[in-house]
């Protein structure tokens, strides 16, 4: 079993100039569009209520938050350090064009640019799976993505679909990863799909990818 034992906050960015040092490809990209539940998310892996910061109000984080995450692996007692990094939510409302711009241009920058991105988590509500906005940020990862990153599409509340709607999304997209932050389904098996691809056991996170 794979457990996350110990999470820090290190440091916040607004562009991947700004980002922290960091010599390892051992980077792991939350991103979504606003409320979908990212920071709740973040603290249910890290078994933290408050590492990262829940807002009510679309938008409002327009920083790059940086984590040090430690996870464990409880058959050998073999530990892997991480780096989680939130990013802020896009599709937000209520700024200015040029903000917009400018914020819009940081993260793609950042999602382009920086090299020590191993995964990126691209997390959707499960009850607006088919949104423009998310299919423009799958399309937009498909085309950045490196050989040597992998990109796990995440859908997040799932306590709030019944049996019946859960087996139509699964239907509808094969090998999705099904989580609820509130319920703490499905963050157990996303942390050992983090770590195996972290440590490059690839069979085995897609294994995990599968089953889930």
């Amino acid at each position: 079993m794979i457990e996350i034992i110990n999470s820090v906050f290190v440091t916040s960015a607004p562009n991947v100039q700004a980002a922290p040092e960091n010599e390892y490809l051992n980077e792991v990209v939350f991103m979504a569009r606003s409320n979908v539940g990212k920071s709740s998310l973040l603290n249910a892996l890290t078994n933290r209520k408050s590492l990262a910061k829940v807002s009510s109000t679309p938008g409002k984080t327009r920083l790059i938050n940086f984590f040090d995450v430690t996870m464990i692996d409880r058959d050998n007692d073999e530990r892997m350090e991480a780096k989680f990094v939130d990013l802020p939510g896009f599709g937000y409302a209520k700024v200015s064009k040029s903000i917009k711009s400018d914020w819009e241009k940081n993260l793609t920058d950042f999602i382009a640019q920086r090299k020590q991105i191993k995964v990126f988590l691209h997390l959707i509500d499960c009850r607006h799976p088919g949104l423009d906005i998310d299919l423009s940020v799958a399309n937009y990862l498909d085309q950045v993505c490196r050989e040597d990153q992998v990109i796990v599409r995440v859908f997040t509340k799932i306590d709030k679909l019944n049996q019946k709607e859960q087996g139509r999304l699964l239907r509808d997209y094969p090998g999705a990863i099904l989580v609820s932050s509130a319920k703490k389904r499905g963050t157990h098996k996303l942390i050992s799909i983090i770590h195996n691809i972290l440590s490059e056991d690839i069979e085995e996170a897609i294994e995990d990818h599968d089953e889930s």
